[in-house]
């Protein structure tokens, strides 16, 4: 009994390095998205604290350009967590497809692994050859280590760059666009994504247009949600 417990936790412990070394190239580009939001949440007025919990507690980068964005005296809470949850929404899937992949496992551990899953960390679980039952260690080990490449990195451009006060003498008037823009190149599947990228885009253009402060974002992604959403069902 002994032996069999043994071996169960040292074959976890080694999809968990599997994991976390697998995704070393991965954390590096994520530790540059995670510097860059440093910098740009400390130009946009954010405290350390404000900025280092919201990369602590949400771990999304996205939802936090996102946020980051609307950041203002004037911005609606309501509006953020609704834009957050509608920019987010692709995670339930995630979750759902990783269920088998906690079977037997805590509900510490999943609530932890489910905590620190994020695209990256999900596609390499999903594509690794690690039998089932070692998948959950697997994304925790590549969860933990993009979380902790995140969190340093953010807490760097704080800390590290003062002396970047001008953000487009070092060009980092772009950086946010181009963050969204290699985002958005990561989730292209195909030509099919091609509708709802582009009902999403003219809806929020029309929006910014028309509309005050940053509804554009919350209604550029519930159209393209429901465009996503009608053309799949008619597939099915």
């Amino acid at each position: 009994m002994h032996t069999t417990v043994s071996t169960e936790t040292a074959r976890r412990s080694a999809a968990f390095t599997a994991g976390a070394r697998a995704s070393l190239g991965v954390g590096v580009a994520v530790a540059v998205y995670g510097l860059a939001f440093g910098i740009l949440a400390r130009q946009g007025g954010l405290s350390l604290t404000e900025g280092g919990l919201m990369s602590l507690l949400v771990f999304a980068g996205a939802s936090q350009f996102v946020a980051l964005d609307m950041w203002g005296p004037s911005m609606s809470l309501g509006v953020v967590v609704l834009t957050t949850l509608v920019v987010n929404l692709r995670h339930v899937l995630m979750g759902a497809s990783a269920a088998s992949w906690f079977e037997g496992c805590s509900r510490g551990k999943a609530m932890l692994a489910y905590f620190v899953m994020i695209d990256e960390s999900w596609a390499m679980t999903a594509a690794s050859r690690v039998p089932v039952r070692d998948k959950a260690s697997f994304l925790l080990g590549s969860g933990v280590l993009l979380y902790l490449c995140w969190d340093l990195a953010t807490l760097a451009g704080f800390l590290l760059v003062p002396e970047m006060d001008d953000p487009a003498r070092w060009g980092l008037d772009f950086v946010f666009c181009a963050c969204f823009l290699a985002l958005l190149a990561g989730m292209y599947r195909g030509r099919g994504d091609l509708p709802a990228w582009a009902v999403a885009a003219l809806c929020a253009v029309a929006a910014a247009e028309f509309l005050p402060g940053k509804w554009y974002i919350l209604v550029g992604g519930m159209a393209g949600g429901f465009t996503e959403a009608i053309r799949h069902g008619r597939r099915n």
